[in-house]
């Protein structure tokens, strides 16, 4: 995949040091991914912080249904409220 340009969303490395460790990994024995899980979350970062549908993400960012797909298994899987506790957790160590 071509590189596309920087959003304001984007995680910065520092952000995806901190995130990665939360997110699963792709399950062993499936098909491999297409696409990189730092892409997913800065696709979702660029839904929730511009208020926009899914549907109207920009066309250099994966596919729509592949980032809201991502977003519902993680919400089911308890995947953003453990990375809210571990960043709340890291600010308070500050």
């Amino acid at each position: 995949m071509p590189l596309r340009r920087c959003y304001p969303s984007d995680l910065t490395d520092e952000e995806w040091a901190l995130l990665e460790p939360l997110i699963p990994a792709p399950k062993p024995g499936g098909r491999p991914a297409k696409v990189s899980r730092r892409e997913i979350m800065n696709a979702i970062l660029y839904v929730l912080k511009n208020g926009i549908p899914w549907r109207a993400m920009p066309h250099d960012l994966p596919h729509w249904s592949t980032v809201y797909h991502y977003f519902r298994q993680w919400q089911k899987e308890g995947v953003w409220e453990k990375a809210v506790q571990a960043l709340v957790r890291r600010d308070r160590e500050r």
